[in-house]
């Protein structure tokens, strides 16, 4: 199934990339924001994806140990796989959304750190000027591109091609004793072996004596 190949192996790398993305972005500044710490002073703060949304990496590296898991699935497993990328989707695409709503709560650990300012009010207070960069929209990007994945997943999953296995036939040789020499061949047997072994008391065709 050549068509079904192609399919596992796009959807696969989708999960990967899409779960790389969000990593990706979870990295990078997310708020650029002045903060009144005494008087007119201002001190300059930029809020990483790590403070504004602290979960997306655990769902972005768990999206990638998906991806690797779908690689030897069978189709039960697979519509598993794929309804749970659907939920790590949409946990990343809210845990964006949230930080995107409320520039202020996401940098809230960020400012307490910084001038040991707390409370939200206070925090909202302090804040100038918040500026949102574009790596949150990169992650409700990749939560959305996640969960697209996943249905793919669900749908197609019973088109995947199954994993292969190869047999090796054996054949079952009679064992020689120790020491014989394989190249030697009996000797032909005609009638007058056979007389005389029945001369002898023989009997040539079950190789008794009477």
């Amino acid at each position: 199934m050549p068509g079904g190949r192609r399919l596992k192996l796009g959807l696969i790398l989708g999960v990967l990339a899409a779960s790389g993305l969000a990593l990706l972005s979870w990295t990078q500044v997310w708020i650029v924001a002045g903060v009144a710490t005494s008087g007119s002073a201002q001190e300059h703060l930029e809020v990483t994806g790590t403070t504004a949304s602290p979960a997306l990496t655990a769902l972005a590296l768990a999206g990638l140990a998906l991806g690797a898991a779908l690689t030897i699935a069978g189709p039960i497993i697979r519509v598993v796989l794929g309804l749970l990328e659907v939920l790590l989707g949409a946990s990343v695409f809210l845990g964006a959304f949230l930080a995107l709503r409320d520039p202020a709560g996401a940098s809230a650990a960020a400012v307490t750190d910084a001038t040991g300012i707390s409370g939200k009010e206070s925090i909202v207070v302090a804040l100038v000027d918040p500026t949102v960069s574009a790596w949150p929209f990169v992650a409700l990007a990749s939560g959305v591109f996640m969960a697209l994945v996943g249905v793919g997943i669900v749908v197609t999953a019973r088109r995947w091609p199954g994993p292969t296995t190869r047999y090796q036939s054996v054949r079952l040789e009679p064992a020689r004793p120790t020491g014989a020499d394989d190249t030697a061949e009996a000797p032909p047997r005609d009638a007058v072996d056979d007389w005389d072994e029945l001369s002898r008391g023989d009997d040539p065709t079950t190789g008794r004596s009477r």
